[in-house]
């Protein structure tokens, strides 16, 4: 798990959505999240507890974070964090996550990216 942004503060927003765009594309899980949020932590413990590896962009740690924020919302249509994504596609935050695990929904949308769990 690590930091793929440089920590350049004139990062353009257009950069910023191709930043975001790219690690999203390269990566099954993906969670932009903030070091002190209880909902960024609920969501990587959804992850943990089916042992599935994820990419974590701690925007509160990164200088350019305020701008791959904004490049979220654009995104998302949202600007809380977490804002997970799998397979390319964002499944909301910390709550939608762990409802989707609750459900073994998550596991399912894990194995679509050919990732092995400990459930498999």
């Amino acid at each position: 798990m690590g930091n793929y942004f440089s920590n350049s503060t004139d990062v353009p927003q257009s950069g910023a959505l191709k930043a975001v765009e790219e690690t999203v594309s390269q990566n099954c899980v993906v969670i932009y999240s903030k070091s002190t949020c209880p909902y960024c932590k609920m969501a990587k413990d959804a992850f943990d507890s089916i042992n599935v590896t994820y990419t974590t962009i701690e925007l509160d740690e990164i200088d350019n974070g305020r701008q791959l924020q904004e490049a979220l919302h654009q995104l998302t249509g949202a600007w809380t964090v977490p804002r997970v994504f799998v397979n390319g596609t964002c499944i909301g935050g910390g709550s939608e996550t762990r409802k989707l695990n609750q459900d073994g929904k998550l596991v399912e949308l894990v194995r679509q990216c050919n990732i092995t769990t400990n459930g498999s």
